[in-house]
């Protein structure tokens, strides 16, 4: 019986050295979705040079014409890039600097996780959880390329709740022990990276060592001391949550024709993400604010001061959950004490459902920035400013909540996203 870790070595493919990386790699398929320019001229910028553009199928093309003819040519090229282009292979993990602009660069591992060890069944606790619901609808098409394709090539972000940054961080001074993989800037405005190889044995073993400690069932315990004793986290889904969800429903699919001992080792069983930890000074996280249109402050601020009542709230200053709604030149603050949600976005959008219920004329909209939501709401319509998000809160959301309630934060820009670099074979 093998050892129970939570990340796993894997054989990690990079095309061969002469190949132009900042045309190779290009930016998560679901970014830039209603702005299809973005990507005109990414296939400008990437012309006929060797891409994982030609691995993916960008969601701003979902609703086009000729998806099933772009998936097949998507499993043409895969198989061409494993036999051709993919000369490199890395037994292991991948330590990642990506710089974007901000003061810190951003560290990451490239590693392989056990699909075993994790669900997006409502209620469920494995060791690895999404971060948000997973809507069943937006698989299938990510599942028609994952099912005809022999190669993955993630951009799923996986998140560590590591304040005392005891896992990836250390990484940092192993660089000159480690082959440098690439280093190239990123097209688009994505800043630049370097991946290095982590395969010696013994530096593999120690982050293994440390990933388990951190999801120990006593570290668990002292981290979040109201869900004690019950099953311990060790990932969350940052980005990607449903490309996740689609290598698991694919897994689940072909397992099952499986002999028990190909089970084990099959390589579809695991998927390749890249593991960055939430406390890193380069991850920015913002709340993520609520404009409702055709309201009005005084009667949306009396309904819920009423629905809060209702359910058991106190409203009296000091500590809780801090919002102000704010319309025209006016605004209130409204202190929610004692609430039955983990964290501030679950309370606000626990009202907002039972008030966006019996109000069918107003609309909700969710806003980036608390300027823009205060020029919105200087037209006529009704801002709520959430509070600043502590980042140890978006874990504890998952703990004690199952899934954080829908558009609780942003992770960086768009641009920030994690692009499409390593390949790993998910075929025998």
């Amino acid at each position: 019986m093998r050892e129970h870790n939570v990340i796993y070595p894997a054989e990690i493919l990079l095309p061969e050295a002469k190949t132009d990386m900042e045309k190779w790699a290009v930016v998560a398929c679901d970014q830039f979705t209603s702005q299809p320019e973005y990507w005109q001229e990414t296939e400008r910028l990437v012309g006929d040079a060797p891409s994982t553009l030609r691995m993916i199928l960008p969601e701003a093309y979902l609703e086009a014409p000729g998806v099933a003819e772009k998936t097949r040519r998507i499993h043409d090229v895969m198989q061409q890039y494993r036999s051709q282009l993919l000369l490199r292979k890395i037994n292991g993990f991948v330590y990642i600097e990506r710089d974007t602009g901000r003061p810190e660069k951003r560290a990451g591992l490239a590693a392989a996780i056990d699909l075993e060890d994790y669900s997006f069944e409502k209620g469920a606790k494995p060791l690895i959880r999404p971060s948000e619901n997973t809507v069943v609808e937006r698989i299938p098409p990510r599942l028609a390329v994952r099912k005809g394709g022999c190669l993955e090539a993630p951009h799923i972000m996986m998140l560590l709740d590591d304040a005392s940054c005891s896992v990836i961080e250390p990484l940092a001074g192993y660089k000159n022990d480690m082959e440098l993989l690439y280093d190239t800037p990123l097209m688009q405005g994505g800043g630049s990276i370097r991946g290095w190889a982590v395969t010696e044995k013994a530096l593999v073993e120690k982050l293994q060592a440390a990933l388990r400690e951190l999801c120990s069932q006593e570290a668990f315990d002292r981290r979040y001391p109201a869900a004690a004793g019950q099953p311990p986290i060790a990932l969350a889904v940052g980005d990607g949550n449903h490309s996740l969800a689609t290598a698991k429903a694919y897994w689940e699919e072909i397992k099952k024709e499986l002999p028990q001992e190909q089970r084990e080792t099959h390589p579809a069983r695991y998927c390749l993400v890249e593991i960055v930890n939430i406390h890193s000074p380069a991850i920015e996280v913002e709340p993520i604010h609520r404009v409702l249109f055709g309201a009005q402050l005084e009667e949306t601020l009396a309904a819920a001061k009423q629905f809060f009542a209702e359910n058991g709230c106190g409203m009296d200053a000091g500590e809780g959950h801090r919002f102000v709604f704010c319309a025209d030149e006016d605004e209130s603050v409204l202190t929610v004490n004692a609430a039955k949600w983990p964290i501030a976005t679950g309370t606000i959008e626990a009202f907002l459902t039972h008030y966006l219920a019996g109000h069918p004329d107003v609309r909700v909209d969710y806003i980036h920035g608390e300027d823009t939501v205060r020029r919105m709401a200087a037209k006529g319509a009704v801002g709520v400013v959430l509070p600043e998000i502590e980042k140890g809160d978006l874990f504890k959301g998952v703990v004690l909540g199952g899934v954080l309630p829908k558009k609780t934060f942003s992770m960086g820009h768009a641009e920030e996203k994690r692009y499409y670099m390593e390949c790993r074979a998910i075929t025998l």
